[in-house]
């Protein structure tokens, strides 16, 4: 039998001002400078799946999702998402709901600092 973890609710209370800790250079980014900090508020007790908070600077970075998707849910920014061949561009801002699959490779280019809840699972 499969046994249920419950974790606190109040772990994902007031999003926009949950601490993100120190920021440092993003190592995949295309920008100089650029610079990234995440919070993880949850993980999973066998690794397959974690969920933050993660801010970035303006700048250009690439994005490998071959061993887990990811779906964010953009809290405040705004960035353009495109696959790795250039095309499959999307918008995003605040609201908004991005997945990207399982295997998905492409490039982040981030137009206003950013912030968002992310959720990166195995099973995604």
């Amino acid at each position: 039998m499969r046994k249920t973890i419950m974790i606190s609710l109040d772990s994902f209370k007031n999003l926009a001002d949950t601490p993100v800790g120190e920021f440092k250079l993003k190592p995949t980014s295309r920008t100089e400078g650029q610079t990234e900090a995440a919070n993880v508020l949850w993980e999973a007790p066998n690794g397959g799946t974690s969920i933050g908070v993660w801010e970035c600077t303006p700048g250009r970075f690439t994005a490998d999702r071959t061993a887990a998707g990811e779906y964010c849910h953009i809290i405040s920014g705004r960035a353009s998402v495109s696959h790795v061949d250039g095309s499959n561009t999307r918008e995003i801002g605040p609201g908004d709901l991005l997945v990207l699959p399982q295997g998905w490779v492409g490039e982040w280019t981030i137009h206003e600092h950013m912030r968002k809840l992310f959720v990166i699972s195995a099973d995604a």
